[in-house]
């Protein structure tokens, strides 16, 4: 158990107008906090219609007042939920009132925090909190709620058991080492090796799985001016995002959209057509093109169809960072009479359409799915980048301790050492060791009242 702490309190709805608001109150031992209040005593966890009373006994609004006591509440403290009508005055001398009576303001993700610190929650499922709020699609939210119900930490649970036995009959043999190989092949070592490592590479598939439903694919389009990159955009969002005429030039800044493809985000930026210029305003909008295609995950460099790759298209690609996957689109097919679809061309992957007609824009999508990597599963949890690497470096230690025990005689402690780098990188996923600064990144992204 943790030691008694503040109380805190924050509006816990959405700012502006509403139907209803809530303030929602955690700390130790908060029956005085329900009579100041509401004036009366209140059954746990029951919803009871209350006059919720200022310091001079006047009445501030009226609503429900639901009371859990801990531990049987989310933060595993004392909670009391004040629902109101949702005025933003209202919730305000709502909260003022609580902050009278002792409470304190709550910072970004204190209630999730406290829950995770008290052990109602892991860092897993205290992450899928937020992502489920953040959550862009349904199939985002629903693999939110997998993680948030525990399916993410049960799959780690299940991984950190075979590890602590393997590593439980590898430290009972280290004072034997006479017996080294033997134990090996007595306690099924390899063959539990190799269950691990295809365990951790399958877990790991799922997790890059929800971290694009979480994160999307950041995709930007450049290209010379008017090859229809304004065009491509629209086509692709199904909507006009962006200005489109026949004059060279008409983008002069970034433009971004964000689409779904198979409950994917896709957030999708139009730039600036590159070519030498002396107009200012669109020198701006092409040094902001460069920066959006550094932090771009997917570059589609858009050609005219009825030139295809020239000089400058492959000083543009020249310029385009490593990290970035390249996928060449060749538009206004619909002028050349050349059949739209996926082609492969010396640049690599290509994708002939017509952004006017809308021939060859299912292919793209399929494309960038394939690109991403995505095979549509029901059982997707949400992930992070962290959990990804975490899950990584696990199976990375589990290999490595397959090696060591190769060898002949084998290095049981090296072997042990590398179990325990494995099941410490798995720990940190659920938070089990993990350190202050990086909780305090975490909860800090989250909103006040959560």
């Amino acid at each position: 158990m943790m030691p008694k702490r503040d109380v805190i309190a924050a509006v816990a709805t959405a700012p502006g107008r509403g139907g209803i608001g809530v303030i929602r109150i955690s700390g130790p031992d908060l029956a005085p906090f329900v009579a100041a209040l509401a004036g009366r005593n209140a059954p746990p966890r029951q919803a009871v219609l209350a006059t919720f009373r200022d310091a001079q006994d006047k009445p501030i609004d009226q609503g429900l007042l639901l009371y859990f006591p801990g531990p049987a509440s989310f933060t595993g403290e004392d909670v009391i939920e004040l629902h109101g009508h949702g005025g933003p005055v209202v919730m305000q001398l709502l909260l003022s009132r609580c902050l009278d009576l002792g409470a304190r303001l709550a910072e970004p993700g204190e209630f999730t925090r406290r829950a995770f610190e008290n052990g109602k929650l892991d860092l897993a499922q205290a992450e899928a909190v937020a992502d489920l709020i953040d959550a862009s699609t349904a199939s985002a939210a629903r693999s939110a709620v997998r993680s948030l119900q525990g399916d993410f930490s049960r799959e780690i649970h299940v991984l950190n058991d075979e590890l602590i036995e393997l590593r439980a009959l590898t430290e009972a043999t280290l004072d034997f080492p006479e017996e080294e190989i033997d134990f090996l092949e007595a306690a099924n070592a390899f063959p539990r090796l190799d269950a691990l490592s295809e365990r951790l590479t399958a877990i790991f598939a799922k997790a890059r799985q929800g971290k694009l439903l979480q994160g999307g694919l950041h995709v930007v389009l450049v290209g010379q001016p008017n090859v229809g990159k304004s065009s491509l955009l629209n086509a692709l969002a199904g909507d006009e995002l962006a200005i489109v005429t026949p004059i060279a030039g008409t983008t002069r800044d970034v433009v971004r959209g964000t689409l779904q493809i198979e409950g994917i985000p896709l957030h999708v930026v139009d730039t600036a057509g590159l070519r030498e210029t002396e107009d200012q305003v669109e020198q701006i909008g092409i040094a902001r093109t460069w920066k959006a295609v550094e932090e771009a995950d997917v570059v589609l460099l858009l050609t005219d169809a009825q030139h295809g790759i020239t000089a400058a298209e492959n000083a543009i690609l020249a310029r385009l960072p490593a990290h970035a996957i390249r996928l060449t689109v060749e538009n206004k097919v619909d002028l050349t009479g050349q059949p739209a679809g996926l082609v492969t061309d010396p640049t690599g992957r290509c994708v002939r359409l017509s952004a006017k007609t809308g021939a060859g824009i299912a292919e793209l999508r399929q494309e960038l799915l394939d690109i991403a990597g995505w095979h549509p599963q029901e059982d997707v949890f949400i992930a992070r980048e962290r959990h990804l690497r975490a899950l990584d470096e696990a199976r990375q230690h589990v290999q490595l301790a397959r090696q060591q025990a190769q060898l002949l005689p084998p290095p049981l402690e090296l072997f042990a050492e590398e179990l325990r780098l494995a099941q410490h990188a798995l720990n940190t996923i659920t938070g089990e060791f993990t350190a202050d600064d990086l909780l305090g990144e975490i909860f800090g992204r989250f909103c006040i009242g959560k």
